[in-house]
């Protein structure tokens, strides 16, 4: 449960960043796109924390809707492994520029769902 706390807390932090520098947030998409071990990096956290969902679901306030994330993340972390790295670079870059119009509003529901994810992962131990 921890673990997926610490998911809500990273989720959190970066929709922070969406909020307050949206253009930021864009650019950084690109710029981290760029990076060799990119397409690799985002394949592995989906499925290491898609596992860490399904894992401690149970511990959870919510264990079925985290059981749905949890698969949902291995699920876009297998289809990223079938997809060539450079569809992958291609597709952040021009996401990011697409739609950096809507990060902000995104990253205040992504604020939200973030603390959402926390509580539901600790509700036992804030009930104390």
């Amino acid at each position: 449960m921890y673990l997926i706390a610490f998911f809500g807390t990273l989720l959190v932090f970066l929709s922070t960043v969406m909020v307050v520098n949206p253009e930021y947030w864009s650019k950084g998409i690109v710029k981290f796109s760029e990076a060799a071990y990119f397409h690799l990096f985002e394949i592995v956290s989906r499925l290491l924390f898609g596992a860490i969902f399904i894992t401690f679901a149970d511990q959870t306030l919510y264990p079925t809707m985290m059981s749905i994330i949890g698969y949902m993340l291995v699920g876009v972390g297998v289809v990223l492994s079938l997809t060539p790295p450079s569809k992958h670079r291609l597709f952040a870059a021009w996401s990011a520029q697409r739609f950096s119009s809507i990060f902000r509003p995104a990253g205040v529901f992504s604020f939200i769902f973030g603390i959402f994810i926390i509580y539901a992962a600790l509700w036992e131990t804030l009930q104390q």
